[in-house]
Protein backbone atom coordinates (compact mmCIF):
# COMPACT_ATOMS: atom_id res chain seq x y z
CA UNK A 1 0.00 0.00 0.00
CA UNK A 2 1.63 3.05 -0.89
CA UNK A 3 0.64 6.13 1.15
CA UNK A 4 0.86 10.03 0.89
CA UNK A 5 1.86 11.07 4.30
CA UNK A 6 3.55 8.32 7.25
CA UNK A 7 3.44 9.29 10.54
CA UNK A 8 5.85 7.62 12.52
CA UNK A 9 5.33 8.00 16.70
CA UNK A 10 7.30 6.58 19.61
CA UNK A 11 4.08 5.81 21.64
CA UNK A 12 0.35 5.28 20.73
CA UNK A 13 -1.19 8.01 21.88
CA UNK A 14 1.85 10.37 20.40
CA UNK A 15 0.33 11.35 16.85
CA UNK A 16 -3.20 11.49 18.25
CA UNK A 17 -1.84 13.94 20.64
CA UNK A 18 0.48 16.24 18.19
CA UNK A 19 -0.43 16.21 14.84
CA UNK A 20 -4.44 14.21 15.24
CA UNK A 21 -5.30 17.68 13.25
CA UNK A 22 -3.00 17.89 10.82
CA UNK A 23 -3.94 14.10 9.88
CA UNK A 24 -7.52 14.97 9.24
CA UNK A 25 -7.14 17.71 7.05
CA UNK A 26 -5.21 15.67 4.78
CA UNK A 27 -7.51 12.94 4.80
CA UNK A 28 -10.47 15.70 4.05
CA UNK A 29 -8.48 17.07 1.40
CA UNK A 30 -8.33 13.15 -0.46
CA UNK A 31 -4.48 12.28 0.75
CA UNK A 32 -3.93 9.10 2.01
CA UNK A 33 -2.24 8.66 5.44
CA UNK A 34 -0.78 5.56 7.50
CA UNK A 35 0.64 4.71 11.40
CA UNK A 36 3.08 3.32 12.55
CA UNK A 37 3.95 3.04 16.37
CA UNK A 38 7.21 1.95 17.41
CA UNK A 39 6.67 0.91 20.82
CA UNK A 40 2.96 -0.17 22.85
CA UNK A 41 3.82 2.27 25.37
CA UNK A 42 4.22 -1.28 27.92
CA UNK A 43 6.30 1.54 30.91
CA UNK A 44 2.97 3.62 30.92
CA UNK A 45 2.04 4.07 34.27
CA UNK A 46 -1.75 3.35 33.55
CA UNK A 47 -3.53 0.96 31.22
CA UNK A 48 -1.78 -2.52 29.56
CA UNK A 49 -0.15 -2.96 25.93
CA UNK A 50 -2.70 -4.57 24.91
CA UNK A 51 -5.83 -2.15 26.05
CA UNK A 52 -3.38 0.40 24.03
CA UNK A 53 -3.37 -1.48 21.08
CA UNK A 54 -7.48 -1.23 20.92
CA UNK A 55 -7.17 2.27 21.87
CA UNK A 56 -4.48 2.78 18.51
CA UNK A 57 -7.39 0.96 16.62
CA UNK A 58 -9.54 2.87 17.48
CA UNK A 59 -7.60 6.45 17.24
CA UNK A 60 -6.79 5.03 14.13
CA UNK A 61 -10.43 4.96 12.90
CA UNK A 62 -11.00 8.26 14.29
CA UNK A 63 -8.50 9.70 12.37
CA UNK A 64 -9.36 7.31 9.62
CA UNK A 65 -5.74 6.51 8.25
CA UNK A 66 -5.54 3.82 5.78
CA UNK A 67 -3.33 1.66 7.92
CA UNK A 68 -1.78 1.74 11.59
CA UNK A 69 1.22 -0.78 12.64
CA UNK A 70 3.11 -1.46 15.29
CA UNK A 71 6.64 -2.33 15.48
CA UNK A 72 6.86 -3.66 18.73
CA UNK A 73 10.13 -2.22 19.80
CA UNK A 74 10.95 -2.09 23.54
CA UNK A 75 9.62 1.19 25.40
CA UNK A 76 11.95 2.75 26.68
CA UNK A 77 14.77 0.95 26.03
CA UNK A 78 14.84 0.88 21.92
CA UNK A 79 17.93 2.66 20.19
CA UNK A 80 18.89 4.21 16.97
CA UNK A 81 21.27 1.44 15.37
CA UNK A 82 20.95 -1.16 12.81
CA UNK A 83 18.91 -2.96 14.45
CA UNK A 84 15.86 -0.98 14.23
CA UNK A 85 16.54 0.62 11.48
CA UNK A 86 16.58 -2.52 9.16
CA UNK A 87 13.36 -3.30 10.77
CA UNK A 88 11.96 0.36 10.00
CA UNK A 89 13.60 0.26 6.69
CA UNK A 90 11.01 -2.14 5.18
CA UNK A 91 7.72 -0.40 6.25
CA UNK A 92 8.92 2.93 4.44
CA UNK A 93 9.56 0.93 1.41
CA UNK A 94 6.24 -0.62 1.65
CA UNK A 95 4.17 2.20 2.27
CA UNK A 96 6.43 4.93 0.49
CA UNK A 97 5.21 8.26 1.57
CA UNK A 98 6.00 11.48 0.35
CA UNK A 99 6.18 12.97 3.87
CA UNK A 100 6.76 11.62 6.68
CA UNK A 101 5.78 13.12 10.04
CA UNK A 102 7.21 11.87 13.61
CA UNK A 103 8.24 12.94 16.87
CA UNK A 104 10.31 16.34 17.93
CA UNK A 105 13.97 16.07 17.90
CA UNK A 106 14.04 17.22 21.88
CA UNK A 107 11.33 16.82 23.89
CA UNK A 108 10.52 15.99 27.71
CA UNK A 109 10.34 11.91 27.02
CA UNK A 110 13.69 10.52 25.98
CA UNK A 111 11.59 7.56 23.48
CA UNK A 112 10.72 10.81 21.65
CA UNK A 113 14.23 12.14 20.32
CA UNK A 114 15.67 9.23 20.08
CA UNK A 115 12.52 8.10 17.37
CA UNK A 116 13.20 11.30 15.63
CA UNK A 117 16.76 10.11 15.04
CA UNK A 118 15.95 6.52 14.03
CA UNK A 119 13.01 8.01 11.94
CA UNK A 120 15.40 10.16 10.03
CA UNK A 121 18.20 7.76 9.68
CA UNK A 122 15.85 5.38 8.61
CA UNK A 123 14.22 7.11 5.74
CA UNK A 124 17.82 8.09 4.15
CA UNK A 125 18.97 4.39 4.58
CA UNK A 126 15.85 3.51 2.66
CA UNK A 127 16.38 5.41 -0.67
CA UNK A 128 19.63 3.09 -0.29
CA UNK A 129 19.32 0.49 -3.34
CA UNK A 130 22.52 -1.35 -1.90
CA UNK A 131 20.48 -2.25 1.42
CA UNK A 132 18.24 -4.73 0.38
CA UNK A 133 14.99 -5.84 2.21
CA UNK A 134 12.09 -8.08 1.23
CA UNK A 135 8.56 -7.13 1.89
CA UNK A 136 5.75 -9.04 3.81
CA UNK A 137 4.99 -10.86 0.75
CA UNK A 138 8.81 -11.96 0.50
CA UNK A 139 9.54 -10.05 -2.77
CA UNK A 140 12.50 -8.16 -2.65
CA UNK A 141 11.79 -4.27 -2.36
CA UNK A 142 12.74 -1.01 -4.03
CA UNK A 143 14.67 1.64 -2.69
CA UNK A 144 12.63 4.74 -1.30
CA UNK A 145 13.69 7.98 0.25
CA UNK A 146 10.65 10.14 1.64
CA UNK A 147 10.99 13.79 -0.08
CA UNK A 148 10.27 15.85 3.42
CA UNK A 149 10.68 15.27 7.03
CA UNK A 150 8.48 17.24 9.66
CA UNK A 151 8.82 16.82 13.34
CA UNK A 152 5.63 17.45 15.49
CA UNK A 153 5.86 19.10 18.63
CA UNK A 154 4.75 17.76 21.65
CA UNK A 155 5.62 18.29 25.41
CA UNK A 156 8.60 21.06 25.33
CA UNK A 157 7.39 24.55 23.69
CA UNK A 158 9.62 24.77 20.57
CA UNK A 159 9.63 26.76 17.82
CA UNK A 160 7.40 25.83 15.14
CA UNK A 161 8.88 26.62 11.51
CA UNK A 162 5.47 26.11 10.31
CA UNK A 163 2.04 25.82 11.60
CA UNK A 164 -1.02 23.71 10.07
CA UNK A 165 -4.55 25.61 10.66
CA UNK A 166 -6.17 22.18 11.85
CA UNK A 167 -9.45 25.09 13.56
CA UNK A 168 -12.12 22.55 11.67
CA UNK A 169 -10.41 19.66 13.11
CA UNK A 170 -10.58 20.92 16.90
CA UNK A 171 -12.99 18.61 17.81
CA UNK A 172 -11.69 15.09 15.48
CA UNK A 173 -8.64 15.66 17.14
CA UNK A 174 -9.67 15.82 20.97
CA UNK A 175 -11.74 12.94 20.38
CA UNK A 176 -9.12 10.67 18.76
CA UNK A 177 -7.22 12.13 21.87
CA UNK A 178 -10.18 10.86 24.25
CA UNK A 179 -9.80 7.28 22.43
CA UNK A 180 -6.90 6.50 25.44
CA UNK A 181 -9.24 6.26 28.05
CA UNK A 182 -7.01 4.64 30.29
CA UNK A 183 -4.06 7.08 29.58
CA UNK A 184 -6.08 10.95 29.75
CA UNK A 185 -8.14 12.60 32.04
CA UNK A 186 -10.78 10.35 32.74
CA UNK A 187 -12.94 10.84 36.23
CA UNK A 188 -13.74 7.28 36.91
CA UNK A 189 -10.57 5.67 36.34
CA UNK A 190 -8.97 3.95 39.62
CA UNK A 191 -5.65 3.78 38.01
CA UNK A 192 -2.25 5.74 39.33
CA UNK A 193 -1.92 9.41 38.63
CA UNK A 194 0.50 10.11 35.78
CA UNK A 195 1.64 12.88 34.23
CA UNK A 196 -1.21 12.78 31.55
CA UNK A 197 -3.61 11.35 33.27
CA UNK A 198 -5.22 14.69 34.65
CA UNK A 199 -7.33 17.76 33.61
CA UNK A 200 -4.73 20.45 33.48
CA UNK A 201 -2.76 18.51 30.27
CA UNK A 202 -5.91 18.13 28.58
CA UNK A 203 -6.36 21.89 28.80
CA UNK A 204 -2.47 22.21 28.14
CA UNK A 205 -2.93 20.00 24.71
CA UNK A 206 -6.20 22.93 23.99
CA UNK A 207 -3.67 25.86 25.24
CA UNK A 208 -0.69 24.32 22.87
CA UNK A 209 -3.12 24.09 19.82
CA UNK A 210 -4.92 27.23 20.33
CA UNK A 211 -1.41 28.74 20.78
CA UNK A 212 -0.15 27.87 17.51
CA UNK A 213 -3.16 28.90 16.01
CA UNK A 214 -2.85 31.99 17.51
CA UNK A 215 0.65 32.48 15.42
CA UNK A 216 -0.82 32.16 12.18
CA UNK A 217 -4.44 34.09 13.00
CA UNK A 218 -6.32 30.99 13.57
CA UNK A 219 -8.21 29.95 16.36
CA UNK A 220 -6.16 25.89 16.34
CA UNK A 221 -2.85 25.16 14.83
CA UNK A 222 -0.30 22.23 15.20
CA UNK A 223 3.37 23.44 14.72
CA UNK A 224 6.13 21.41 13.19
CA UNK A 225 9.71 21.68 12.43
CA UNK A 226 12.08 20.99 9.62
CA UNK A 227 15.46 20.81 8.97
CA UNK A 228 15.10 22.27 5.29
CA UNK A 229 13.96 25.60 3.72
CA UNK A 230 10.58 26.09 3.18
CA UNK A 231 9.84 27.98 -0.20
CA UNK A 232 6.87 28.91 -2.00
CA UNK A 233 5.65 29.84 -5.64
CA UNK A 234 2.99 32.07 -4.59
CA UNK A 235 2.97 34.28 -1.64
CA UNK A 236 -0.69 34.64 -1.50
CA UNK A 237 -0.28 30.92 0.21
CA UNK A 238 1.31 32.32 3.08
CA UNK A 239 -1.27 32.74 5.84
Amino acid sequence: MKVDVLAIAAHPDDIEMTCAGTVLSLVNQGRTVAGVDLTRGELGTRGTPEIRLQEAAEGARLMQLAARENMGFRDGFFRNDEEHQMALIPIIRQYRPQIVLTNAPDDRHPDHGRAAQLVVEACFYAGLRMIETVGKDGQPQEAHRPAYIYHFIQDRSLQPDFVVDVSPYWAGKLAAIKAYQSQFFNPNSTEPASYISGEPFMKFLEARTREHGHRIGVEFGEGFITKRMLGVKDLFQLI
